[in-house]
């Protein structure tokens, strides 16, 4: 792992998705992404997570590249797009199939729905699966189901442990924290945790700024890194902005989106100024 000491290594990046304005919450933690960049006079990189064909639009890229430019927060180019990089996460999708780490899955969004539960705090996050699909016995097929999702099945008991720059030592039990996760939809697209893990090793990142939303979604990509022979990097999570209501900050927020702060006359002080 690479040592923040060493400035002239050091890459951390930006990471947002094109389905809706970025809002507060996106432009403080974008610039502690940015001011740790500045810290080890690094290099910070923009990747556009365009994956979600549904909600993903050309406004949004054009509105966030234009709203991280007003904040001064200044990027190497070029920009990556997620939607250009499929065949490398269909590579690495592969790759864990080839050496037995996932396992085809037939439930629905219906069924899935089903075993939603009320989370332990308020951010979201993938419910711990309940195994419907997991084969028995520990021997998993190496064959391709096609048109099937797929997911990586963790061993339970298992403990991740990581020290977070900002929020200090976490750890996370599998099967109890977190349970075996998607990794390959069956619409040809990779999951969040895939796609992400297989571009920070692809584009050098040494350090992931995020929110605190993500902690767990950490604890997996650090499995993924193993079982793919990826290099780990270093976290920082940041906390979480609220609303007046204590609701963690959304896009759904259109009232604290940059873009309407700033045609209410705003300067870009005045929002990284403003409290959570």
């Amino acid at each position: 792992m690479t040592t923040k000491n060493d400035a002239n290594r050091y890459v951390g990046r930006l990471a947002p998705s094109p389905t809706g304005l970025l809002h507060l919450g996106h432009a403080a933690t974008f610039w502690a992404a940015y001011e740790r960049a500045r810290e080890y006079s690094g290099r910070l990189l923009l990747r556009n997570e365009d994956l979600d064909p549904q909600r993903s639009k050309v406004e949004f890229v054009e509105a966030m590249v234009e709203d991280l430019a007003w904040l001064g927060i200044e990027w190497e180019p070029p920009m990556v797009s997620q939607s250009e990089r499929v065949g490398l996460y269909r590579a690495a999708f592969e790759r864990l199939l080839e050496v037995g780490f996932v396992y085809p899955c037939r439930c629905s969004r219906k069924d899935l729905a089903r075993m939603m539960h009320a989370p332990h705090e308020d951010v979201d996050d993938e419910p711990v699966y309940d195994g419907r699909c997991r084969p028995a016995g520990e021997a998993l097929s190496r064959s391709l189901v096609p048109e099937m999702n797929y997911r990586f099945r963790v061993s339970d008991g298992e403990v991740v442990r990581f020290v977070d720059g900002n929020v200090g030592a976490q750890n996370f039990t599998a099967g109890v924290d977190f349970g075996d996760f998607l990794v390959w939809r069956k619409d040809e697209l990779p999951s969040y945790q895939l796609a992400c893990v297989v571009d920070d090793a692809a584009m050098g990142i040494t350090e992931v700024v995020r929110g605190a939303d993500l902690l767990k979604s950490t604890a997996r990509q650090i499995l993924l890194q193993r079982a793919l022979g990826l290099p780990g990097v270093d976290y920082f999570h940041t906390r979480l902005m609220v609303d007046e209501h204590g609701v963690r900050l959304a896009k759904r927020h259109d009232a604290l989106a940059i873009r309407t702060l700033r045609e209410h006359g705003l300067s870009r002080e005045d929002v990284l100024a403003m409290p959570g």
